[in-house]
């Protein structure tokens, strides 16, 4: 199994670090017969909430393409040093961008969304060139 599909796989886990959080902080908020309920009626969410919520948008409007560009690698056959950095760079930025979000810490996590970024373009040119 190539360095991108597994991380891959590994993937499901960041996603559902992310969503936990989210899920954790909105019921920690809210309470849980709140969140098994309709909902209506929710109001504005809290800090923390709002920016797990915001966190978990901004891997959702990434996620995708990782899961794309890691599928094309694999059935293309076309690993190689960009695509495994790429897939690197942009499994472990994720990871670090959720704590820096929690934490309000801007310019550092300004720089490891970028990480990804660029993480993610590796991977591109590694398989379209």
């Amino acid at each position: 199994m190539s360095t991108e599909l597994m991380l891959l796989v590994w993937s499901t886990t960041l996603f559902g670090g992310y969503v936990g959080v989210q899920s954790i902080l909105y019921r920690m908020q809210h309470g849980i017969d709140f969140a098994n309920s309709a909902r209506d009626g929710e109001g504005l969410p809290n800090l923390w909430n709002a920016r797990a919520e915001k966190a978990l948008r901004n891997l959702i409007e990434t996620y995708g393409v990782f899961v794309a560009l890691a599928v094309a690698t694999e059935l293309s056959g076309r690993s190689d040093g960009f695509t495994q950095w790429g897939a690197q760079l942009y499994f472990w930025a994720r990871w670090a961008y959720l704590p820096l979000y929690l934490g309000g810490v801007q310019y550092v996590r300004g720089l490891v969304w970028s990480v990804a970024a660029t993480g993610l373009a590796l991977m591109f040119f590694g398989v379209a060139f």
